[in-house]
């Protein structure tokens, strides 16, 4: 009966999903959407609320910001979860990200391997804390830079909250459009206006749960 349902899937397929099959659904979220329901308002649109009542039941593998846009994987059964979430858990699959920052750093590429701690201030932010942080490992290169402002392909090789982020505000960088995370050499910098944080899941490579293929996305 389980069988007969997957393979009748309703007409309607969110705009937001890139691939589909019988394990896993890859969609490209857009900012403002939750990945997850609010803590203060489970009322509010989240990405299984507005792909369950096409796809089915989902189950959640990794999360991006409201405000990061970009790639994600979510399982469509218990088994493929549990996979997906291991390769996860283990720093298997390679995710690249763009980010849009000010100011035009120094370097044209770094890696930062710098331990984090979440919620390390008041503004519940993620900072650099040598001594009480998780490990959290970030490379960072210039792809291309007007006067004032950076476009920087950033690979996780971690995935601790906000990562991205405080590794840049460590540096001294700031995403445009990010309102938490400003160093005092973002503030200084003057910057081009935009309506949401520049920050986006550009491409994800994983494993397959069930085939064990090597599968990539780029959006």
């Amino acid at each position: 009966m389980e069988a007969e349902t997957r393979t009748q899937e309703k007409s309607f397929t969110p705009d937001l999903v890139l691939f589909m099959d019988e394990n896993l659904v890859v969609v490209n979220k857009p900012a403002g959407l939750r990945s997850v329901p609010d803590g203060y308002d489970p009322s509010l649109p989240h990405l299984r609320s507005v792909l369950e009542p096409a796809l089915g039941r989902l189950w959640m593998v990794h999360r991006l910001d409201k405000e990061t846009s970009g790639l994600m994987v979510l399982a469509r059964d218990a088994d493929s979860h549990r996979e997906l979430n291991r390769q996860f858990r283990e720093h298997e699959p390679i995710k690249h990200y763009l980010a849009q920052v000010a100011p035009v750093p120094s370097w044209n590429e770094i890696s930062l391997a710098a331990p984090l701690k979440v919620n390390a201030d008041r503004a519940h932010r993620t900072r650099v804390d040598f001594e009480k942080g998780k490990p959290a490992r970030t490379d960072f290169q210039v792809h291309h830079h007007e006067e004032d402002w950076a476009e920087l392909i950033c690979t996780l090789h971690t995935g601790v909250t906000h990562q991205i982020r405080a590794h840049l505000y460590h540096l001294g960088l700031g995403i445009l459009g990010d309102p938490l995370y400003q160093p005092p050499e973002f503030k200084a910098t003057s910057k081009p206006e935009v309506e949401r944080m520049m920050l986006h899941a550009t491409e994800l490579t994983f494993t397959h749960p069930k085939t064990g293929a090597l599968m990539h996305f780029s959006a």
